[in-house]
């Protein structure tokens, strides 16, 4: 052996060498080891196996002994007889010399083979990180990020790879990316090149990713890899609501407070892969990285190539510790720049009160009774420009309609603000409807094949972002509309997925990497708009979360999490969302019922409760509400903006999981000092008769402190006991009838809150043990009301320490 490689984070270790082949093996990555001279809070360090004798010693626990080469196995050269790379962990694998499992890169060269034999040439810990210029990457200082580069020399070829190990120490994440950099005379084709690779020494692992639709997004779905390869991919063009590219690996009995668990995502925003291979010889494999699928890319000499960085993040202690890893990650290394830490506006979006069919004036209308209740960032969506007075016209196309904004956008914007409001946008500046004077005038800026009938999504098409001209010309549109008024906010969507994918840019040859230029051409956008820009807060938006993925949170700082407003579908997908996602991330929206996804008929609480562990914001008429319901929706305001740095900056804690046979969900946030938090339970189809019994559990309260726990007390609505008024009532009150509703007008009924004084050990051990429910033998102030789709909200506050 000739180096050894140790990571460490704050609670674990991962460990590769180089052998004496040049191979680089994978030997650990889990809970924290040790080594002689390498301290544990040493981020990274290389150790001479050929030198020091005790290090060899320590290390020799670690490595599989290896005599012969199994049978049916290829030996990889003539004066290594034992060494089987199919039998092997490893960290990067190239087809062509024994090793048939999911490879991490496979090339093509100029004769036509495609055997590669990288080995290891130098590794270096670097004194900062090194810089990729296409892709977006994990931002730290010098104090958050340590990083080894690790070359490897292909064998008859030249060519060098770069791995980059990024070590995020204090949130215990690994941030890997690789570049190629040909350094011959004649080009190469690259048909894969993965962001990480990952073997582990067992299998039986459980594989848990995230699936949906539009408007059922991120659905989680567990698998047990005990044979065979299974994926989780798009090809979609974008990160893609069908597949998520975040992805987690569990021992199969990991719970979300026990067992060891590990979480990958992808900084990328186009067709990623996820691949777990199970191996004829007791091992697995994980690779990550851009879809090999429609994918390919020449590299000229002197060219490099850049993979996406993939992370990487251990827990011993459940999904939910892992997700308090990830989530700690996100806000800090992903989300950047000016609203990095800033509270986030509660908002008022005019898609659901207007859709298309709207002038300055009923803007206005809304946006004064949005002030009235205590919103602060009012949005103007779809419609704005062009002739758009449906989806099928104008995209492109981006001037004011002046019918509807006879002043433009500036007038607009200048009486939103002197409502003491942030005035906020929609644009969808990737796409282009064939009605309009943009494609009229650049037919060849549209991604379509020419001679070939297109197949349309939501009757638009979109731009080439591959084309420069294209990418100055949605960079100058944009910076147009956002300085037409004192803009604050940017809701940036698109609307559909890839089809008939095609540059007329590209010859030929070259049309396979269309998909990951776009990508490029998308963050070179991003980033200008960005840099110009720097205080406006971007919402990503992709028909909701058809692009939901950290790539694109380096340059938006939250995203619309989906299309979907029904409060107890967005339950579930919040939910799916929280595993890799903080809650700081996902915008959430109170919308209107019957809901317009689902008609469905949900609480106004109930509605509120979802949206409000995420960024909160309405979408719904508020000028059609009765004022019943304008007072309820002016205190939800008000209390949200009393916790919303809880939601924003705490630990996010799932305490009903879903899937268990369950049909709520139960949410918790604690602030990082554990001196307040807020619970929430949301019910869905739930009563059963004789159910009156209810225990909250809780976690991550401080054990030597005393808290509050309470919730508000509510009015309620007579009407709900039905006929059963009928048993306390002095005369005879037919259902729904105008005496029923001039009683329900009048007599008020009160579901009291709830307070308790205990300590954090107590309620972390034992739970809190509520007020009985409704079970049908009778009602006053101190019973619980669970009906269908029903919610509440809990209040931890500190009350003292107990010394």
């Amino acid at each position: 052996m000739k180096k050894l490689f140790v990571l460490n984070t704050r609670n674990s270790s991962y460990i590769f060498a180089a052998s004496a082949s040049g191979h680089l093996l994978h030997l650990h990555y889990g809970r924290p080891v040790s080594f002689p001279g390498v301290l544990p809070d040493c981020p990274a360090a290389i150790l001479d196996l050929t030198q020091d004798d005790e290090v060899c010693r320590e290390a020799a626990v670690l490595f599989e002994k290896k005599e012969f080469a199994p049978g049916n196995g290829l030996v990889y050269a003539g004066e290594y007889p034992q060494l089987c790379l199919e039998d092997e962990c490893l960290e990067v694998s190239f087809y062509g010399k024994g090793d048939i499992r999911e490879p991490f890169a496979e090339i093509a060269y100029g004769n036509g083979s495609r055997t590669s034999d990288f080995l290891f040439e130098s590794a270096e810990v670097m004194p900062e990180q090194e810089k990729l210029a296409t892709m977006p990457q994990a931002a730290g200082s010098k104090d958050d990020v340590t990083q080894l580069r690790v070359v490897l020399r292909e064998r008859y070829h030249s060519l060098k790879l770069v791995l980059l190990y990024s070590v995020f120490a204090e949130c215990d994440t690994i941030v890997r990316s690789a570049v190629l950099i040909n350094e011959g005379e004649e080009a190469v084709q690259i048909e894969r090149l993965m962001s990480l690779q990952l073997d582990f020494d067992r299998t039986g692992l459980r594989f848990s990713h995230f699936t949906g639709a539009w408007a059922r997004e991120m659905s989680r779905h567990d698998h047990i890899c005990d044979s065979g390869l299974f994926v989780n991919r798009t090809m979609a063009g974008v990160s893609s609501n069908r597949a998520n590219p975040f992805v987690m690996i569990s021992d199969p009995d990991t719970t979300e407070s026990s067992g060891e668990c590990y979480g990958f995502h992808l900084l990328y925003s186009g067709n990623h892969y996820e691949a777990l291979e199970t191996g004829p010889y007791e091992k697995s494999r994980l690779v990550s990285g851009i879809n090999p699928h429609g994918f390919s890319w020449e590299l000229k000499p002197g060219e490099r190539f850049e993979s996406p960085e993939g992370t990487m993040t251990f827990c011993a202690e459940g999904f939910g510790g892992l997700s308090h890893h990830i989530h700690d990650f996100i806000r800090k290394h992903i989300v950047r720049g000016y609203w990095q830490e800033k509270e986030r506006p509660v908002l008022i979006n005019s898609w659901e009160a207007n859709y298309f069919k709207f002038d300055e004036g009923k803007l206005l209308k809304l946006a004064k009774r949005a002030k009235e209740v205590g919103i602060e960032l009012f949005v103007m969506d779809d419609g704005w420009f062009g002739k758009r007075t449906d989806d099928t016209s104008s995209l492109g196309d981006w001037e004011p309609d002046t019918k509807k904004l006879p002043g433009g956008i500036g007038r607009l914007a200048g009486k939103i603000n002197a409502l003491g409001m942030e005035f906020g946008i929609w644009v969808e500046p990737e796409m282009v409807n064939v009605d309009s004077d943009c494609y009229r005038k650049h037919p060849d800026w549209a991604v379509q094949i020419p001679g070939q009938e297109h197949s349309e999504g939501r009757n638009q098409r979109i731009l080439d972002l591959t084309r420069a001209e294209v990418r100055e010309y949605i960079i100058e549109a944009m910076t147009k509309v956002f300085s037409a008024g004192n803009v604050a906010y940017v809701k940036w969507d698109m609307n559909r997925i890839f089809s008939d994918a095609y540059s007329v840019a590209l010859p030929p040859e070259r049309q396979g990497e269309f998909y990951h230029r776009y990508v490029c051409g998308l963050y070179e956008i991003m980033g200008a708009l960005v840099e110009r820009f720097p205080k406006i807060l971007f919402e990503g938006c992709a028909s909701g979360g058809n692009r939901f993925d950290p790539g694109i949170l380096c340059y938006m700082p939250q995203i619309w999490a989906s299309d979907n407003t029904d409060a107890y579908c967005r339950a579930k997908i919040q939910q799916g969302y929280s595993f890799g996602y903080p809650p700081s991330v996902v915008g959430a929206h109170v919308s209107g019922c019957p809901n317009h996804q689902t008609l469905r008929n949900t609480p106004l609480a109930t509605r509120f409760n979802v949206a409000a562990f995420g960024l909160l914001g309405y979408e719904l008429n508020l000028c059609e509400l009765p004022d019943k319901e304008i007072e309820e929706i002016k205190g939800q305001v008000l209390l949200y903006k009393q916790w919303r740095e809880v939601v924003g900056t705490g630990d996010f804690y799932r305490l009903s999981e879903d899937g268990d046979g369950k049909v709520e969900y139960c949410w918790m946030i604690t602030d990082k000092a554990k001196k307040r938090a807020i619970y929430g339970v949301i019910t869905g189809v739930n009563p059963e008769a004789g159910r009156i019994y209810r225990k909250l559990r809780f976690r991550g309260l401080a054990e030597d402190t005393r808290y509050q726990v309470s919730s508000l007390s509510k009015p309620i609505d007579i009407k709900i006991f039905g006929g059963l008024v009928n048993m306390i009532a002095p005369i005879h009150i037919k259902k729904d009838s105008l005496v029923h509703n001039l009683v329900a007008r009048y007599v008020k009924m009160t579901e009291a809150g709830e307070s308790y004084i205990t300590c954090g050990r107590n309620l972390n051990h034992c739970g809190l043990k509520l007020n009985q429910a409704y079970g049908g033998t009778g009602f006053n102030e101190q019973t619980r009301i669970e009906r269908d789709f029903t919610s509440k909200l809990y209040f931890i506050e500190e009350c003292e320490r107990i010394f």
